[in-house]
């Protein structure tokens, strides 16, 4: 299959999959409804996830994998229950109690476990950036693709409800033509973790390493990519960009800073900054339109009308009087009732799995913003402007 082909489809997400239910908690039945669910990888992520799961009706951890032992031995603690202990993610995978899994190992390792859960006739919820390489897309895209098991991309933003109101009154044309779109998510620290020993170096702190991941762009912006794909139902025609390893002088191989431009159909660009040596701004997006702007942030929004909050009358976001609450510097902030985005990602994972329902993040919107990032590494890696690998 040409690379050109494989990433056809579109996000295929019902309105009705919304509107059932804010926070999907109505539609699980009984116990016959549970979903047993795998973590493979127990670390910063998987591990951080399971106390997520234990708080939602309906999705039963019973089993976790991990090839280092005392993060093993971490995420078992977690579980609200018993579960299974693996070290060898196959043998979890041969497990008959486990009806899904959630893939939260080295980004490296995402495309071959997930086809791998997909043969064994699993549903899987695999991690972000959702496979490493343009040939692991391909084959992941190819295999989920052909499968009856639910899978979902775990871009947690995409479930969100108020990212997905946001969305919606981008189409309705809330602040007209988008021009431009400007994302960052600053930090200021070595982005390591502590290693008790030093024979576990690479398999914690893999996020350093070239081999095993994309570093900030992979690990980070993905989620902006993700969104702005999400927001013009468009891909990138060609990116450029620029990194370096200017602050840390500690043996990384990924990059400590990085500034990409994505320039999408209709003259829109996209900046992506990422920065490891300054936190100032944090994580941000700014939507960039003629008419107005919005400004999200992990859990918030804000409104912001060109010329000025004089302009709004009446109510907004179907608030009354919301230009009473114009936060300065910000705009009007916008008023949605919302869960938590990795909670509202996983639940709508169970209902997927329950009730055969397409994922709102799915293998063809995960695939693209993929290829987002490959485009980027190699824009970075070989100082070159690369243009759109897929279709």
């Amino acid at each position: 299959m040409k690379r050109r082909e494989f990433v056809k489809g579109s996000l295929a997400t019902s309105a009705a999959l919304y509107a059932t239910s804010m926070f999907g908690l109505e539609n699980i039945g009984g116990a016959n409804d549970t979903v047993n669910i795998g973590i493979i990888g127990t670390g910063d992520r998987g591990g951080g996830l399971i106390p997520i799961i234990n708080e939602i009706p309906n999705l039963r951890v019973v089993a976790c994998c991990d090839i280092i032992p005392f993060r093993l031995e971490e995420g078992l603690a977690k579980v609200d229950g018993k579960a299974q202990g693996y070290e060898d993610y196959r043998k979890l995978l041969d497990d008959p109690t486990v009806d899904a899994v959630l893939v939260a190992t080295p980004f490296s390792t995402h495309a071959q476990i997930a086809i791998d859960a997909l043969d064994a006739g699993k549903h899987v919820y695999c991690e972000k950036t959702m496979a490493k390489g343009y040939s692991g897309i391909e084959e992941l895209v190819k295999k989920a693709s052909a499968s009856n098991k639910i899978f979902q991309t775990g871009h947690q933003y995409h479930s969100s409800r108020l990212y997905t109101h946001i969305v919606d009154q981008i189409k309705q044309g809330k602040i007209g033509k988008i021009t431009a779109f400007e994302c960052q998510w600053n930090r200021n620290g070595n982005w390591r973790r502590p290693v008790p020993d030093p024979k576990w170096k690479k398999l914690i702190n893999w996020r350093m390493y070239r081999e095993y991941s994309g570093g900030l762009l992979a690990e980070l912006c993905s989620h902006q990519l993700d969104f702005t794909n999400w927001v013009l139902e468009a891909t990138p025609e060609k990116v450029m960009g620029i990194g370096g390893i200017d602050y840390w002088k500690d043996g990384r191989e990924t990059y400590d800073n990085i500034h990409l431009i994505y320039s999408y159909p209709q003259g829109v660009k996209a900046t992506f900054t990422c920065l490891t040596s300054n936190s100032m701004g944090d994580y941000k997006i700014k939507v960039l339109g003629d008419k107005g702007s919005y400004i999200l942030d992990y859990v918030k929004a804000w409104y912001h009308p060109e010329g000025g909050y004089k302009k709004e009358l009446g109510e907004v976001d179907g608030v009354s009087g919301a230009t009473l609450n114009w936060d300065q510097g910000k705009g009007i902030p916008v008023e949605v009732d919302h869960a938590d985005p990795s909670k509202q990602a996983l639940i709508d994972f169970r209902d997927s799995v329950v009730n055969n329902w397409q994922p709102i993040s799915d293998v063809h919107s995960g695939a693209k913003a993929a290829l987002c990032v490959q485009m980027g590494l190699d824009a970075m890696y070989e100082q070159k402007i690369v243009n759109w690998q897929g279709q």
